[in-house]
């Protein structure tokens, strides 16, 4: 150390000689009075009895100064003596008794008494450089011999949060050739660490070396820190190559310092250097040094080689931290590898570590949603025997996994586990449930949990109420959805966008266009924004209800208000435009989408497919089949069915060879959807060879027919009057567990009441009735065939059967009798069944009116058919030309 920073001098033992402007007499009165102080504290007798009030009013500052020097021999007796005067006569004592009295501590090893002493200094809040000041004239004058003064000053002011001011005293006492202790340098550091003053850590650290100060480890490992902080990476890198060089004992603190910097900074690939040339300097990694990489490996996504780290760590014996743990595990799981988060943790649990709550949960719901629930019940069921206890979202979680999964009993079952556990009940387990039975289509029991919750004190949320009404929804239930929606908003629970989207989505379903716009309106006035999903669902609406205007108004609204349309959006105007006839319009909405670089899915081309094929477009079709390929977008089977059932339609057998076989060489195959399309094309051309032969091929391609394949096979057969081989594929049917719905049964019953075979036909109607197969279709089938064999009165009877039956009938029940009659020339029988058609609300269609005024023709009611035809034209229905035929030759 350099000899003129030595921290110490002798004490000479000179006694202080105030200069006082005063005659020789007043000098002896004052060294005489200063005599019986010393002599009363010195004494045994009682301070408050001796310092009378005769002497107290003498007492001055400069008095209590020289005592205290009088008594350096005894600090401890200077002490009592300073604190009686402030405690008992309410002394107010000069910055220089403070600073001899500090001195005088410090030289006996009174640190602590020295230190309070200079806290209560502090607490007059005098400017640091005064206090330095006064310390040091006391220092110097009186020749004390060692200067902690000057580092417990330092220090109180740290501990009085007052760093800037202790860097101020630290600088002065370098200024004055006073050496701070290397603990008082170090505290100071870090208080200005702590307060982010990383710069003011480099400038004395400078100074300190320039002073040739010898330092230590903690120095080293402030500045290391400062330098990380503030980023400056290759000066750290260089401090550590000093401290190597300058022959200082190397320890694993600095460098886990620099390697907790770089990876902070994300200069991870320096550290694991680093990390690795431990071993050259004669150093091990130690917890921290793996907890700081693995940390920094996980910040930059790479969880596998921190998963290696931790493998590494464990054959050393050391065990992870909870939160490294919890980040490699994390991060395991967001990386789409669930099944090592999985293993990783069945690993540490051995060592006694456990992620947090949260990383359990979330590495719950991951395996739940990657199918893994084997794994997920495990890992569930070892929590149970950790102190970490599952909470209501770990059973939650695993309440909806079960729930998505329709295993409903077994989220019942965890229900009341989580009952009987005693986990506190919140709104999020009962969330799960109402949500699993409302997917599952079980909206009544999800309300009978609904109130079970409320019974049990707790509030439904928003999300509570939005999963009853989506499901409701769903079920096209849409007033008991909006029941539900009326009691959550009397409740003053705040619909959210979810919950207006899935009430307009069930109107839009409902076709109940008017009510899905007016609640549309009602989301805007209430400040709730929509998002992609409600335009997307009420453009689609519109655009089946056939509004594509207003499709397009909403297209362009979503677009203003910055939301992105997707391939959904587009889908829905492009069939839209197709269903409206407007395919070239169509054509043009997809060529301009393309050129402003929108991306068209193939589920939106098939929209267009479908356009050209219903207008028998073919080679249009065929064209936009290449302009997919050449845009890369693959043709799906949807696409490829669409083409096939175009073909179809219009037979054109040389077209659908050619997809056929541009399917094959694209290795696709039909599934059981094409396969049933052309089975039914086959049938309606009535070439059953090809049926049969394309049945043979699906069932040997092992395309498995479904209940509609099957349907259609058997109509066609029955059409074709071969009832025993269609009776062969009812049997076979049943033999692969397929139950026939109503549809199926309508093949034979067509057949029979086609044929006249009535008895049997109403026969087998009845049984469907029993079955709950009957509806309206099947008794028109029934009110045909009575009405061939001019059984019209029966017919009529069926018409009060259906609503006894709680079947409607409907405008084709009410035109099938209405022809029997005008047929007859019974125009009065036909007006008479008219009234009751209007009378039931149904509104006549196209085909009842042209009936009904060709009836009136051949009466010779020509001002009835005209008066009909006028209301006609009012409803906006076309007459055909064989009514405007019989009209003309009717006048």
């Amino acid at each position: 150390m350099n000899p003129s920073l030595r921290r110490s001098r002798p004490f000479s033992g000179i006694i202080f000689r105030r200069t006082i402007s005063t005659t020789p007499n007043n000098q002896e009165k004052e060294q005489n009075f200063i005599s019986t102080l010393n002599e009363i504290v010195r004494s045994k007798r009682s301070w408050k009895i001796a310092l009378n009030s005769s002497i107290s009013t003498k007492l001055k500052p400069h008095h209590v100064e020289q005592i205290l020097l009088f008594t350096l021999d005894d600090s401890r007796l200077a002490l009592r003596f300073f604190n009686f005067l402030g405690l008992h006569k309410n002394f107010h004592h000069s910055n220089a008794s403070f600073c001899i009295l500090v001195h005088s501590l410090v030289q006996s090893s009174l640190y602590w008494p020295a230190t309070s002493l200079l806290q209560t200094l502090l607490q007059r809040k005098q400017n640091p450089s005064f206090v330095f000041d006064n310390l040091l004239d006391t220092y110097k004058r009186f020749n004390f011999y060692h200067s902690l003064g000057f580092d417990l000053l330092t220090q109180c002011y740290v501990q009085d949060k007052r760093v800037i001011d202790s860097v101020l005293i630290v600088r002065l006492m370098m200024e004055n050739s006073l050496v701070p202790e290397l603990r008082t340098l170090s505290t100071v550091l870090n208080g200005l660490i702590r307060i982010r003053r990383f710069d003011l850590v480099l400038q004395l650290f400078d100074k300190a070396v320039t002073l040739g100060i010898e330092l230590d480890e903690y120095v080293y490992t402030a500045v290391l820190k400062s330098l990380c902080e503030l980023k400056d990476f290759e000066k750290a890198k260089g401090m550590m190559n000093w401290v190597e060089g300058n022959g200082s004992k190397l320890s694993i603190i600095l460098y886990n310092i620099l390697i907790h910097g770089l990876c902070k900074g994300g200069r991870v690939w320096e550290a694991v250097e680093i990390k690795n040339s431990l071993g050259c300097k004669g150093l091990n990694a130690d917890v921290v040094t793996y907890c700081s990489l693995i940390l920094g490996l996980c910040k930059v996504n790479e969880f596998q080689l921190g998963r290696s780290l931790v493998d590494e760590m464990l054959g050393f014996g050391l065990v992870p931290r909870e939160a490294v743990v919890s980040s490699v595990v994390d991060g395991l799981r967001r990386g789409g590898d669930c099944v090592a988060a999985y293993r990783l943790v069945d690993m540490v649990e051995k060592v006694g570590v456990v992620p947090n709550l949260f990383v359990y949960n979330a590495l719950l719901n991951s395996l739940c949603k990657d199918g893994k629930l084997d794994e997920a019940e495990s890992l569930f069921g070892r929590m149970e025997d950790k102190v970490l206890c599952p909470n209501s979202v770990t059973y939650s979680i695993m309440s909806d996994s079960f729930c998505k999964r329709g295993k409903l009993d077994a989220a019942l079952s965890l229900y009341n586990r989580m009952l009987g556990n005693e986990v506190e009940l919140t709104v999020y387990p009962y969330n799960s449930l109402i949500n699993g039975h409302c997917k599952a289509g079980k909206c009544s029991a999800a309300e009978s949990i609904l109130n079970e919750m409320i019974d049990k004190g707790l509030t439904p949320t928003v999300v509570t109420y939005t999963s009853l009404i989506d499901g409701y929804c769903k079920e096209k239930e849409v007033h008991k959805a909006f029941r539900l929606y009326h009691e959550m908003t009397g409740k003053e629970i705040s619909p959210n966008t979810f919950t207006f989207t899935a009430l307009i989505s069930g109107f839009c379903r409902a076709s109940m266009m008017t009510e899905a716009s007016k609640l549309f309106d009602e989301m805007l006035k209430m400040n709730t924004t929509p998002n992609e999903i409600t335009y997307n669902v009420l453009i689609e609406g519109h655009c089946k209800d056939g509004n594509i205007v207003r499709g397009f108004e909403l297209f362009d609204e979503m677009v203003e208000k910055g939301l992105v349309p997707d391939t959904y959006t587009y889908r829905s105007l492009i069939t839209g435009l197709c269903a409206k006839g407007r395919v070239s319009e169509a054509k043009e909405f997809v060529d301009d989408l393309q050129k402003q670089s929108h991306y068209l899915n193939e589920m939106c081309f098939s929209a267009l497919l479908h356009g050209y094929c219903k207008e028998g477009r073919l080679k249009d079709a065929l064209t936009t089949t290449d302009e997919m390929a050449e845009k890369g977008i693959n043709m799906d089977l949807v696409c490829y069915g669409v083409l096939i059932c175009g073909t179809l339609k219009h037979y054109d057998m040389r077209y659908l060879l050619k997809i056929l076989k541009e399917m094959h060489d694209r290795g696709m195959k039909p599934d059981e959807v094409i396969y049933t399309s052309m089975l039914d094309a086959y049938g309606k051309f009535g070439d059953l060879k090809k049926a049969s032969r394309c049945w043979d091929i699906m069932v040997s391609e092992g395309c498995i027919p479904n209940i509609v394949s099957y349907t259609v096979m058997i109509n066609n057969l029955c059409k074709a009057g071969l009832v025993d081989k269609a009776e062969s594929f009812y049997k076979e049917m049943l033999a692969q567990g397929l139950i026939p719905n109503q549809f199926t049964y309508s093949c034979f019953l067509d057949h029979l009441a086609g044929e006249g075979y009535m008895v049997e036909a109403k026969q087998l109607h009845d049984a469907m009735l029993k079955a709950y197969l009957a509806n309206t279709v099947t008794y028109n089938i029934i009110i045909r065939g009575l009405c061939r064999l001019d059984q019209i009165q029966e017919a009529i009877d069926l018409l009060l059967e259906m609503k006894n039956n709680g079947i409607s009938p409907d405008c084709i029940s009410y035109s099938t009798i209405i022809y029997e009659f005008c047929r007859r020339g019974d125009l009065s029988g036909a007006t008479c069944l008219w009234e009751s058609m209007l009378t039931n609300g149904l509104k006549p269609d196209t085909v009842a009116y042209n009936l009904l005024i060709y009836g009136c023709c051949i009466a010779g009611e020509m001002s009835k058919a005209f008066e009909l035809r006028d209301e006609m034209i009012r409803s906006g229905l076309k007459v055909s030309h064989a009514t405007f035929a019989s009209l003309v030759n009717g006048t």
